[in-house]
Formats: C-alpha cells, sequence, structure tokens
C-alpha cells in the first residue's frame, strides 16, 4: 500500500533523521517527491510504501514528534 503525504517540519526537526528514523522502524519505503529545506523552513511530499497499519504507526510517530502531517490526494504537478 502507498500514502502520499506533506510533511511540514517544526524548525528543531529540520536537520534530525526523522524519514530515516520512520522508514527503518516501521520498515517503509520512503520516495521523497519534493522537498524545499532551509534553515528555518522544512517541506517535504512523499510516497510512503508499506503495509497499513505500519503506514498508520509511523505517520503516527511523526506526528507525535510535532511533524505536521497531510494526506495529499490526487496528483501532484511536479
Amino acid at each position: 500500500m502507498k500514502k502520499r503525504v506533506k510533511l511540514t517540519f517544526p524548525t528543531h526537526l529540520i536537520r534530525e533523521p526523522v524519514i530515516f528514523t520512520m522508514a527503518k522502524k516501521y520498515d517503509l519505503m520512503p520516495n521523497i517527491r519534493r522537498a524545499r529545506v532551509t534553515d528555518t523552513v522544512g517541506e517535504m511530499v512523499l510516497e510512503l510504501e508499506g503495509t497499513e497499519e505500519n503506514l498508520d504507526k509511523g505517520i503516527q510517530s511523526l506526528r507525535q514528534q510535532g511533524i505536521e502531517v497531510e494526506l495529499v490526494e490526487g496528483d501532484i504537478i511536479e
């Protein structure tokens, strides 16, 4: 199963390997589709692939860390 999400990182997590850690812990495969990262802004659109249960757990773990997660529906202009 795949889910496409938009992530907005709080400033203190911009330099942290949160995607790697989440992907490894929940056995998910991230595919970064778009990203804008500066010293003050961290935004990313990515596709996550894994089991539905692991996707839900991974997304929940991001939210618990303070990352804003929006599910992206439909096509994205890249």
